[in-house]
């Protein structure tokens, strides 16, 4: 069961109760008030209800202080409101009920007081005093009467007794007339009523008055409620040895001794009124105070109830706007009253709905358009051309992995950086961004052109395409750029054509120089002997010439036909280091050369490679830097290896490096090229079929001058086949 509704039914239970007991100790309260018997009885108990009922209301009034209390230091929703309006209830409450409870008190003790007037006192005393003296009168002349009736009784014969009795009697008006020997027997009775009164004989009270005073008068009440004076005196002369006692009751009549009976009882209360004076005043006080209590309590408590009832809605209406501010729209508040808050609490749910609608339809475009952007990215993702999107201020819109692949800088999750703040930390996408930027500023949106970058000493050819995108009103349209790296193209397509130039140039000059040297070689054999020496000397040195001249051509046809040709490797696992030292023991230094040293990391694994076609490269880089060297007295050339990692893959690095002059700056783009050399007597070859075997063993070489002197040629190969395929 949820504790909220337990805690509530736990609160209404105790409320009930409080209230119970508040009216029961109230009711009671009001009915023994006016009874001092009763209410000393049971006054005490009647306080310890209405104590007990109004504990349980402070218990209450106190669950809900505290709690609002703590609402209020947590600064929870409408909790300032509500100890307000609490605060202003119970401020309206206490001080009408102050003033009413002390003019009350001030009341009651001047209409307790006023009603023991000193005057009204007296006149029931004097009341008193005055039916007592009449009752007194009342018994003396009755008693003065019985005198008088014993003294006529004086020596009348016992047989004659009664009929002087009857006579006296009804002289006297008598109610009854006894005559006894004491408390022994009676003599002789006379009644006025003989069925209802039996004569009696005295009592010892009456016995003890008679032998102490001669004689005995008292008021007595009878069973009817009426009043009798009963008088006895002596009668002079004896009968046998026993006094004789003559007993005369007398009637007051029917009014005498009701209405003395009333004086006195007025008097009695009215006494017992008095001495209870105080008493009553703090009896109505105490009732008054348990009255004004209990409803102040009540009021206290309805104040708490109803300022929670009213704050309950701007508590949810507050807890619903913060619903909505976090995106939360499917929490409908309660349905209020029909009242000016219901209808703002219903007004809000319509707008909250209306919001849920509007968020819903806003997350079906937007997962649309994200599954367009996705759709887009997975296209950008597989396309090998790079894709820049550009904004208006040149910030990044999107990328795609080839561009970070080309232009050498990562560009995911860089959306919404400026591509010049990147460009600062990379200078490749700084070349890139000053040649395309250049366009751009000269206002052309849509262009098409091919840019040259050095990425990694290497001359890198890119094609790129721009194109305005879509704006919006608010919005400058922005760029997107295509592009796309063409340099293995476009070097496939020179070398495809210095193939074929090479394989032409072979075939026309190597088929005439085979005669040319045969011819050489017949008229030097034939005419070098028969003719005068000092014209056998200049004919040796033009036939040698030619001959020389042949050999020379015959190598550089050969190094056409060798560039022109695609060689077939023979990939073995091979040991770099040692294939090195073995070519690098073919060029000893000597006195006025250059040197060679070699600076080879151990352990390094064996690579998948052509030892020929290895061979072949270490010795035209050797070649050339000795070419380089030469005239240099402390030339020097290092050959060293090492491991790079380069995107998660383990290369070989090796770096020939020497002091010459180096290459001039001009032809460092275009070194690799075929027919392009520095030397005067030089092919252009050597190079070229440097970077071919390179790259036909998944490697690539990079030329770079040294900051003071000399040349510096990078080469990378793969480890194995896998690593070259993928290279």
């Amino acid at each position: 069961m949820d504790t909220k509704v337990v805690r509530r039914g736990a609160t209404t239970a105790l409320l009930v109760a409080a209230v119970i007991l508040a009216l029961t100790g109230l009711v009671l309260l009001s009915i023994v008030s006016g009874s001092s018997a009763q209410f000393g009885e049971t006054y005490r108990s009647i306080i310890a209800i209405n104590i007990a009922g109004a504990a349980i209301l402070l218990l209450l009034i106190g669950g809900n202080l505290v709690r609002m209390f703590r609402d209020y230091r947590n600064r929870r929703t409408g909790s300032r409101l509500k100890a307000r309006l609490v605060a202003a209830f119970i401020a309206l409450v206490i001080v009408p009920m102050a003033v009413v409870y002390a003019y009350a008190v001030q009341f009651l003790n001047q209409g307790i007081d006023s009603y023991f007037d000193v005057q009204v006192e007296q006149g029931l005393g004097d009341a008193l005093e005055l039916s007592r003296a009449a009752l007194d009168v009342r018994i003396r002349v009755n008693k003065q009467q019985t005198r008088r009736i014993a003294e006529r009784l004086y020596a009348v014969p016992e047989d004659e007794l009664y009929g002087r009795l009857s006579q006296l009697r009804s002289a006297a008006g008598a109610l009854d007339l006894t005559v006894s020997a004491g408390s022994s027997r009676i003599v002789a009775s006379t009644t006025a009523a003989p069925l209802d009164r039996l004569p009696q004989l005295p009592s010892d009270e009456i016995m003890l008055s008679i032998r102490r005073d001669g004689e005995f008068a008292v008021l007595e009440p009878e069973a009817d409620g009426t009043y009798i004076v009963r008088t006895a005196v002596v009668l002079p002369g004896w009968f046998g040895r026993d006094r004789a006692v003559l007993q005369a009751n007398y009637s007051l009549g029917n009014k005498i001794g009701p209405l003395t009976d009333s004086v006195q009882a007025t008097e009695s209360r009215y006494s017992e009124l008095v001495y209870l004076r105080e008493p009553l005043k703090n009896a109505f006080i105490l009732t008054l105070s348990l009255v004004v209590l209990i409803t102040l309590l009540l009021a206290v408590y309805g104040a708490i109830f109803f300022a929670r009832r009213i704050t309950s809605p701007v508590q949810n209406l507050v807890a619903g706007t913060r619903a909505v501010a976090r995106g939360e729209f499917d929490r409908p508040l309660p349905a209020g009253d029909d009242d000016e808050i219901g209808y703002l609490v219903d007004s809000f749910n319509d707008m909250m709905n209306q919001l849920g609608t509007a968020r819903e339809e806003a997350r079906s475009s937007e997962a649309q358009v994200e599954n367009e952007r996705a759709s887009l990215e997975a296209i950008l993702s597989r396309l090998s051309s790079g894709v820049v999107a550009i904004e208006n201020n040149l910030t990044i819109r999107t990328a795609n992995a080839a561009a970070s692949d080309i232009l050498q800088c990562d560009f995911a999750g860089r959306e919404g950086q400026s591509v010049l703040s990147l460009a600062a930390d990379n200078p490749v996408l700084a070349q890139f961004m000053e040649k395309s930027g250049e366009f751009i500023k000269e206002g052309r949106t849509d262009w098409r052109e091919q840019i040259a970058l050095q990425i990694e000493g290497e001359r890198r050819v890119l094609v790129a395409a721009c194109t305005p995108l879509p704006g919006s009103y608010r919005t400058a349209p922005g760029y997107v750029i295509v592009f796309e790296d063409v340099t293995e193209l476009l070097r496939a397509q020179r070398d495809a054509a210095w193939g074929e130039v090479a394989r032409r140039l072979a075939h026309e000059i190597k088929n005439p120089l085979t005669p040319i040297k045969l011819s050489a070689e017949r008229i030097r054999h034939k005419y070098l002997d028969h003719v005068p020496v000092d014209e056998a000397d200049a004919l040796d040195r033009s036939t040698q010439t030619i001959i020389r001249q042949v050999e020379a051509m015959r190598d550089m046809v050969n190094a056409f036909s060798e560039y022109a040709r695609a060689p077939e490797l023979n990939l073995v696992e091979i040991d770099i280091n040692r294939l090195i030292t073995n070519v690098a023991d073919l060029y000893p230094s000597y006195e006025g050369g250059a040197r060679l040293y070699l600076d080879l990391e151990d352990s390094l694994p064996l690579i998948s490679a052509d030892a020929l076609r290895m061979r072949q490269v270490f010795h035209n880089l050797i070649r050339n830097s000795i070419e380089a060297l030469e005239g240099k007295p402390d030339g020097k050339i290092t050959i060293s290896t090492s491991l790079q990692e380069k995107k998660s893959q383990t290369r070989c690095k090796i770096t020939v490096r020497d002091n010459g002059p180096g290459f001039p700056t001009e032809h460092l783009d275009e070194i690799f090229e075929p027919y392009v050399s520095t030397k005067e007597k030089g092919s252009g070859l050597g190079l070229a079929i440097v970077r071919k075997l390179i790259e036909e063993h998944g490697g690539n070489v990079i030329i770079d001058n040294e900051a003071e002197d000399g040349a510096t040629i990078r080469i990378y190969l793969p480890y194995n086949k896998n690593e070259r395929d993928e290279l």
